[in-house]
């Protein structure tokens, strides 16, 4: 018989797992970035332009992401 920790433990391996698999699941951005965001038009980083594809800075896109959601 397991415990109660080993059960929650278990049952957020799962969820992170599954997370993850979607995260990767979702189709990237493709083609160039944009050098500075589509909403703010504040410069965006030099890495996460590298990703490719990118054109709101991370607080925008956060805020796009949030409201599609709903």
């Amino acid at each position: 018989m397991t415990d109660w920790f080993e059960q929650a433990s278990a049952l957020e391996q799962r969820e992170r797992e599954h997370a993850i698999k979607a995260q990767r699941a979702r189709p990237r951005p493709l083609g160039p970035s944009r050098i500075h965001c589509l909403d703010c038009e504040k410069p965006i980083p030099e890495l996460r332009r590298a990703q490719g594809g990118i054109l709101r800075c991370t607080p925008c896109q956060s805020i796009t992401e949030r409201s599609n959601r709903r």
